[in-house]
């Protein structure tokens, strides 16, 4: 197979025309990069109200947050205002790269054995996900403030307008939004949602629908005319928390204290070098960045521009890498307020080395066991967290060179299927580890009150030797978020592929465990291969949506993942 080989697009996804439109626009602008602007998102709508920021002079933060307000209405099985994010910012003019923490927080009344049962057994997911005991604190609308005061340009409120009048007049139920409500057993059970989304006979409204959203739309009004605390004080955040701890079957425990006391946090990036580029991530509580840099510091044993693209012996490497990484991510990665985390032992020099050792061609001898980066660390669980991915990624770039990366996300497919004031309630809270101590000691990931859950969301920016923003890049996938970032980067940097050709190429993820190939790819034909080197291979759906920019020389390029409705966007300020 060649780094060429076609991908075969879902029929769902060949109904959107406008999902097409992105085709037209990612070949490369041959025109000096700070009079352009650029963004890769995974919904037209949503892209074109950033659009519509950066036409304005606008910020890529300014851009971020127009994108995410639509993003809520049109994309609610994904992201929205009742969820997180977390969010990387490049100043072109600095050149300073500043990292934005929106996780939600459990709340502060939560105990160690929240998602046990009466036995003591970890409950079943959808008995956990499905209600408010799920759902955390919001931390979106905090986040984006946080980086709209340091990094916006355009007033606060008229960030909100597109998002408002698409709530008011409407929108059309995609290919994709149908897909997802017709297979989901649980949102239509929820009176609010069930209402909105359904049917009186419990049929999914079908594509093309007009669907309004009023109740959002003044929500959206109120924040845009008194800021982010509208959205943590008073009658929002009252309703949130109603919501939450009035579900009949599945009650919650947040308090409007919990949403008075929510605090987005600004953090240190995580970067490592990479052959003759500086990647850098965003730390935990995500464990995306760590991961994500410690297997590709693990292929730098490896001469991967000399081997094929997609072949048996590029998976089989690339996945022992990730697996070790992976290896490590279950014992040690979590919220770092609340847990030591030895970042520097995972990423130095001689512990990537001893990993890399482990790493025999031919012979997969999975699953790995976790290393002691720095040989001091107590008894630690494993964590049995379980990540489905429902998340959403964005990648501007504005004129002046600022870019934002951005994955946000309500964790499942529509979170915890409660809505209020318009929008969709996460269930981040079933990113902790369901288990919160083995025979081995305590699991990091644990629930506990006020900490973050781990997250697997990987937006990442790339550097060249001499520092310039290379890559602007991300995706949504749950935990397998990480190799189908790890994946693009190796396309990109190793295969020397277009953005576009590296976001398309088939996925192949190992988790530290069975290896995934990507259905209906050439990939499936490996499976004889790579099962006879021992591996466990499951050939299935990777339901990627990684959206990107790549910026060499005088170029832009933006890349959008067929297996979504994404669409790249360019222009020039007006």
């Amino acid at each position: 197979m060649t780094a060429l080989s076609v991908l075969r697009i879902p029929a769902w996804r060949l109904l959107f025309p406008l999902s097409l439109v992105f085709l037209l626009l990612i070949s490369p602008l041959r025109a000096e990069t700070d009079k352009k602007y650029m963004i890769a998102a995974a919904n037209p709508l949503a892209a074109e109200a950033g659009r519509i920021m950066l036409a304005r002079e606008g910020s890529a933060v300014d851009a971020a947050i127009a994108v995410q307000m639509v993003l809520t209405l049109v994309e609610p099985q994904s992201s929205g205002i009742g969820g997180g994010a977390f969010l990387l910012h490049f100043d072109g003019e600095t050149q300073k790269l500043e990292t934005y923490d929106g996780r939600e927080t459990a709340p502060a009344a939560v105990q160690e054995t929240h998602f046990l049962t009466a036995d003591g057994s970890p409950k079943k997911f959808y008995d956990a996900v499905v209600g408010g005991g799920s759902v955390g604190v919001p931390g979106v609308v905090a986040m984006l403030a946080k980086a709209h005061e340091a990094h916006g340009k355009l007033p606060w409120k008229d960030l909100f307008e597109p998002a408002i009048k698409l709530s008011e007049e409407g929108f059309l139920i995609s290919p994709r939004l149908y897909y997802l409500l017709d297979r989901d057993e649980h949102l239509k059970t929820r009176a609010t949602a069930g209402t909105y989304f359904y049917n009186a006979d419990g049929s999914a409204k079908a594509v093309g629908t007009r669907l309004q959203n009023p109740a959002l739309a003044a929500t959206l009004r109120v924040i845009a005319a008194n800021g982010p605390d509208a959205f943590y004080h008073g009658d929002i955040a009252q309703s949130i928390v109603n919501t939450v701890r009035s579900d009949n079957l599945n009650p919650g425990l947040l308090t409007l204290d919990d949403m008075t006391n929510y605090k987005a946090i600004k953090r240190e990036p995580v970067c490592a070098p990479y052959r003759a580029y500086t990647i850098c991530g965003m730390g935990p509580p995500t464990s995306g960045g760590v991961t994500l840099l410690q297997a590709l510091r693990i292929l730098e044993a490896w001469d991967m521009p000399a081997i094929s693209p997609g072949s048996a012996e590029a998976i089989d490497i690339i996945s022992q890498a990730s697996a070790l990484a992976f290896a490590d991510r279950g014992k040690y990665l979590a919220d770092g307020d609340f847990v030591d985390i030895p970042v520097r032992g995972l990423l130095g020099d001689a512990y990537v080395e001893s990993r890399a050792k482990m790493v025999i061609p031919g012979e997969s001898h999975l699953p790995f066991k976790a290393g002691n980066p720095e040989e001091k660390q107590g008894s630690l669980g494993l964590d049995n967290a379980i990540e489905l991915p429902s998340t959403s990624h964005f990648s501007i770039r504005d004129s002046l060179g600022n870019a934002v990366s951005m994955t946000t996300s309500v964790e499942n497919v529509f979170g915890s299927r409660l809505m209020t004031g318009g929008f969709i309630l996460n269930n981040q809270l079933t990113d902790f580890s369901f288990t919160p101590t083995t025979e081995d000691g305590p699991v990091a990931n644990r629930i506990e009150p006020n900490k973050r859950p781990r997250s697997s969301m990987s937006p990442t920016m790339v550097f060249d030797g001499e520092g310039k923003l290379r890559l602007v890049i991300g995706s949504p996938g749950g935990s397998r978020i990480i190799g189908y970032v790890l994946k693009t980067i190796v396309a990109s940097l190793d295969w020397n592929m277009d953005l576009q050709t590296a976001i398309a190429m088939p996925h192949y993820i190992n988790r530290n465990g069975t290896l995934d190939l990507e259905v209906d790819t050439p990939l499936a034909d490996l499976k004889p291969e790579l099962e006879s080197m021992g591996y466990k291979v499951n050939v299935r759906t990777l339901n990627s949506g990684l959206h990107g920019i790549s910026i060499t020389g005088m170029d832009l390029q933006g890349g959008a993942d067929p297996r979504r409705e994404g669409i790249v966007l360019t222009g020039e300020p007006e």
